[in-house]
């Protein structure tokens, strides 16, 4: 069991770090080739920031292990809004008065609703799968219609800020191609480490893949976005909170959910749709609210916000024993 703990977390670090890798190259390489950024943006960067939890997702359902790839998304989505806004509002009010805040806000609960509402349809197969990857398509063919119509927009700033020579991209075309070849092979082996474990620790355990899914595997998974917003928070600019966990849980949702359910199904556990599907739509729902009221999230919500993930993991906790 320590081996398969350690497996897994061998997993996790290779996930983010070749998503990492492969976003930069593929990123750099476009620029070689004469990609316009807000198309690299839109595209490579976008799906890249999503990379592991879709390569955790569709692998799992490759192998028929569909109710991790649920669990992790659901898990993920939760973790996004109590974690990655709780903890950095401890450090600093994180505002939500932004230009296209509100417009992200609606979406990411658009998402999070036709979840709920196809996961009563479960397993979620190709034709679920083929609506939630066209919502994906069709965010970002109007993501670039705002980019071309000069729209403020705090994901359309995150999705386009990488320029090539700085924060680490490679400068040649043949840098750039290994570092797409060592991201991908690095995704493909950190998510078989995390699927073929999280499976050896749930039987260990003796308890369902959703739930290894909606714990470690989502929590690893969202430690990017975690991180990220910590850190600039810390450094002084909160705002970059807001839009990185908007642009990411309707990723998860259109993307890693929509790709996961065309690799193979999907299926939901009877403890998700009882709890954890709407833990995950009221902490949307209140971040919408929070958003609509362009009222910031202070010190007091991000305890509120923290103190609750940590009784929704104590919840989980009780449903092992």
């Amino acid at each position: 069991m320590a081996l398969a703990f350690l497996l897994l977390t061998i997993g996790l670090v290779f996930l983010i770090v070749a998503g990492d890798i492969m976003v930069r190259g593929a990123a750099a390489l476009a620029r070689h080739w004469g990609v316009p950024a807000l198309i690299v943006g839109l595209t490579i960067v976008a799906f890249g920031t999503s990379a592991p939890e879709m390569v955790v997702g569709v692998q799992a359902a490759l192998i028929g292990q569909g109710d991790l790839a649920a669990g992790n998304v659901v898990g993920s989505n939760i973790a996004n809004v109590l974690l990655a806004l709780g903890l950095p509002a401890l450090i600093l009010a994180i505002p939500t008065n932004m230009s296209g805040v509100g417009r992200n806000a609606f979406i990411a609960f658009f998402a999070a609703v036709l979840f709920v509402l196809l996961a009563f349809t479960s397993p979620l197969v190709t034709w679920q799968g083929a609506i939630l990857f066209g919502g994906i398509i069709a965010y970002l063919f109007y993501m670039f219609r705002l980019a071309k119509a000069g729209a403020d927009d705090p994901i359309l700033e995150e999705m386009t800020e990488i320029d090539e020579g700085e924060d680490g991209l490679p400068t040649n075309v043949i840098k750039s191609l290994l570092f797409v070849v060592l991201g991908i092979a690095g995704l493909v082996f950190g998510g078989h480490l995390i699927v073929d474990n999280a499976v050896k620790i749930a039987s260990g355990f003796g308890v369902s893949e959703t739930i290894i899914g909606l714990t470690i595997v989502a929590i690893g998974t969202s430690l990017p976005e975690i991180a990220t917003v910590v850190v600039a928070t810390y450094r002084g600019h909160p705002e970059v909170a807001i839009g990185n966990v908007l642009g990411s849980n309707i990723f998860n949702i259109f993307a890693v959910t929509g790709a996961s359910a065309l690799a193979g199904p999907i299926i939901f556990d009877k403890s998700v749709m009882v709890f954890d599907i709407w833990v995950m739509l009221v902490a949307s729902f209140v971040l919408l609210m929070y958003v609509l009221r362009r009222q910031p999230i202070g010190r007091k919500t991000g305890l509120a916000f923290t103190i609750g993930y940590v009784l929704y993991m104590l919840a989980i906790a009780a449903r092992m024993m």
